[in-house]
This record gives structure tokens, sequence and C-alpha cells, in this order.
């Protein structure tokens, strides 16, 4: 089985923390980068191409959006789980167009992160993991 690299990006330290948390205790992570902004986000990328990046719509300089495209332009083979306390549809929809492989209720679904790495680790594609 191969190990992942993990990028998470959040403006929010404690969630970094905590998905860093959640993630390290996973035998399918081998590495987990982080970033706070679409900027920081950048230069992880130019240094490490990660399996999954687990992204924040809402970052400071940028959208995860705009890092979601870039991602999908430029690592195409990157996974990408969006990771939002809006969950209204309208910016999973958007997301899932713009190709997000998954998209994850911040506020509730922390607890399903394990089983999707674990998924994607097994080469499932399964897109059902969200409300």
């Amino acid at each position: 089985m191969s190990r992942l690299t993990v990028l998470v990006v959040d403006d929010y330290a404690l969630i970094v923390d905590r998905l860093v948390a959640i993630l390290s205790e996973l035998d399918e992570v081998d590495l987990i980068l982080s970033a706070r902004s679409y900027a920081e986000s950048l230069v992880v990328l130019e240094a490490q191409t990660p399996d999954v990046a687990l992204l924040d719509i809402h970052l400071p300089d940028k959208s995860g959006i705009d890092l979601l495209d870039f991602i999908k332009a430029f690592y195409p083979r990157t996974r990408v789980i969006m990771i939002s306390n809006q969950f209204d549809g309208t910016y999973e929809t958007l997301c899932r167009e713009k190709g997000a492989d998954h998209f994850i209720d911040k506020s509730n679904d922390f607890e399903k992160i394990p089983s999707l790495i674990t998924s994607l680790c097994s080469g499932s594609t399964t897109k059902s993991l969200s409300h």
C-alpha cells in the first residue's frame, strides 16, 4: 500500500492542528504539509506535490476555490477535499464542478476524514462522504 503526502490549507491554526492530529494517526499518511494561505500553499506545492490536499474555502489572500483551480491545472493527480463551514450546497456544487473529489462540512464531518483518506489510499473513488 502506498503512503500519502497530505497538504492541509486553512487559515485557522486550531483547524490545521486538529487535521494534522487526525492525519498523523493514520498508517496511510506518510507526510503532512500545511499552509495558512493561498500564497503559502504555492510555496509548499513548489517544494512537494501532495497526493491529497484538504483546502478551506475561505483563505486570507485568495479563495480556496482559486487554489482548487490551481491544483487541478498544475497537479491534476492530487486529490482535493474541500473543507468549509459554508455548507449550503452552492459551494459543494461549484467545487465538484471544478474537480474537487470530496466536500466536507468542517462543523460536522471531521470524523469522516480518516475513512475518506483511507479510501483515497486504496484507490476508491466514492464521492458520497459529504451530506
